[in-house]
């Protein structure tokens, strides 16, 4: 069963990150590049307090988006991507990840496009709006069908598959590090995922604002000293890293199309690039235009491609802590013999630096790490709940969610892995289809609202949104509160 759904979730997923690519590639000339040119802008959205009533600022959006970005794909999965590709797969992540996070942009301002109040009295509580993948189907698109689908698969899988994902590796790293049996981690994971998500909607953002900013920064100065420990070989590991990637690397030469095939798959496993699970995140923010929201969410990519997925891959590779598999079940390189790709290479690496401390410390930050993700899960299960509730209360329903979550918390430790990821996969990967197709219909709409976006900036004004102005249809929390065009367009005027 569990090779035939590996066959399955490999046909869904090998040809989607090349179309996620290619949509990266048309938004970039769409918005002429506006990755590279708005990145003041994007530090200056973060800056910015929100000093309307509801709604969270965009720091506590980027927090969880950043939650479900930086997760088990930034260790596992770049090791898995240079034990199939080698070194040279990081060169394509980089670029998959610069010029494929414009679809990160798309999402996340059509998130804020067509979001909406909130009815659900926990969102209430902790002053949220609410929007996302199904949301700008049902009225971006017109297609509340459609809308109505995925947020059912939203639901399903982000409540009751896609978290055995996280704590699958996490119960593994455990066991590796502590020899525990798995069970114990997954009382620990089930107990404190039970203490947040019953704490509602503030508890998750309070706790994923504290948690992950400590995380990336203290993971990013240990693989920085690792990278330093060993800065003799960085020039060597940099050229073996671009040579490799353009199959020029003689050991490596025969393997260059899996090296751009596991770079790119990757860099949007890992990015959740075109998968729709950060535009809940992006909705919930307050501010006057979607475009701003749309720079923080592609920022975002930016951390967690470019600075955490990186670090992290560089690290192995100054270090000498990875194998390279040949495609038939040898090695074109095997520096660790025995070893499975996985966090243990990473394990390996910082033992480089502080010798025995590796596994414990990567232990550790998969379980913190994957512990925020889940979180986040957790969330955009809830999000795709209330869309389906549609303003009704549905209280059986949200603990049946609740319970559904802790359940498979604490099962997904103890079965299974290749299962979970494979049925996982599946999932996700219809998922991401789907908003694909939507993303690349709503193309035209994401590139008015972002030309609206740049005649405001050149005009010196601070941008606000008027989808009446631009005949956007649908996007009903914008005309809640008009501003009148001559007054918006005056100096000085607050536009929030």
């Amino acid at each position: 069963m569990t090779e035939i759904l590996s066959t399955i979730s490999d046909a869904i997923w090998a040809p989607m990150a090349y179309v996620v690519l290619g949509l990266g590639i048309a938004y970039t000339i769409a918005t002429r590049g506006v990755q590279f040119r708005r990145i003041p802008d994007m530090i200056r959205q973060l800056r910015e307090t929100n000093e309307e009533e509801g709604g969270l600022s965009s720091f506590q959006a980027l927090v969880l988006a950043l939650a479900s970005r930086v997760g088990v794909g930034s260790i596992a999965g770049v090791a898995t991507a240079i034990a199939a590709g080698g070194p040279g797969a990081l060169f394509w992540m980089a670029v998959t990840g610069i010029v494929g996070c414009t679809v990160g942009y798309a999402e996340a301002t059509l998130a804020q496009t067509f979001k909406r109040q909130v009815d659900d009295e926990d969102r209430k509580k902790a002053d949220e709006d609410i929007g996302g993948m199904p949301y700008y189907i049902k009225h971006g698109l017109r297609l509340p069908l459609v809308g109505a689908v995925v947020a059912v698969i939203g639901l399903v899988g982000y409540g009751f598959v896609f978290p055995g994902f996280q704590v699958s590796t996490i119960a593994s790293s455990a066991q590796m590090a502590f020899a525990l049996p798995k069970w114990v981690p997954a009382i620990l994971v089930t107990g404190l995922i039970a203490a947040v998500i019953f704490g509602g909607t503030t508890r998750i953002v309070k706790v994923t604002q504290t948690l992950v900013p400590v995380l990336a920064i203290g993971y990013l100065l240990l693989a920085l000293g690792v990278i330093f420990a060993n800065v003799d070989r960085v020039p060597d590991a940099v050229l073996l890293i671009v040579r490799s990637a353009f199959g020029v690397e003689p050991v490596l030469g025969g393997i260059v199309g899996a090296a751009v095939a596991w770079g790119v798959r990757r860099a949007v496993f890992a990015s959740a690039n075109g998968l729709g699970e950060a535009t809940f995140a992006a909705a919930a923010a307050r501010t006057s235009h979607p475009g701003k929201q749309g720079l923080v969410q592609t920022f975002s990519i930016y951390i967690d491609v470019l600075l955490i997925c990186m670090a992290t891959g560089l690290m192995m590779v100054v270090s000498g802590k990875f194998n390279v598999s040949d495609g038939s079940g040898g090695f074109l390189v095997n520096n660790l013999p025995g070893s499975e790709a996985g966090p243990n290479w990473v394990q390996a690496a910082i033992d480089t630096l502080v010798p025995g401390w590796g596994a414990g410390f990567v232990a550790v930050a998969v379980l913190l790490f994957g512990f925020t993700c889940l979180l986040l899960y957790y969330y955009v299960a809830h999000s795709n709940l209330l869309f389906l509730l549609d303003g009704r209360r549905g209280p059986r329903a949200q603990l049946v969610l609740k319970l559904g979550t802790l359940a498979i918390v604490f099962i997904g430790s103890v079965v299974n892995a290749k299962l979970i990821w494979a049925v996982g996969d599946i999932g996700l990967g219809l998922l991401a289809w789907i908003n694909l197709a939507c993303l690349a219909l709503l193309f035209p709409l994401v590139s008015k609202i972002w030309r609206d976006f740049e005649r405001q900036r050149k005009q010196g004004l601070d941008p606000v949104f008027d989808p009446k102005a631009l005949n956007i249809r649908g996007a009903d929390f914008w005309e809640r509160d008009e501003i009148p065009a001559a007054e918006r367009e005056k100096p000085g005027v607050d536009r929030r």
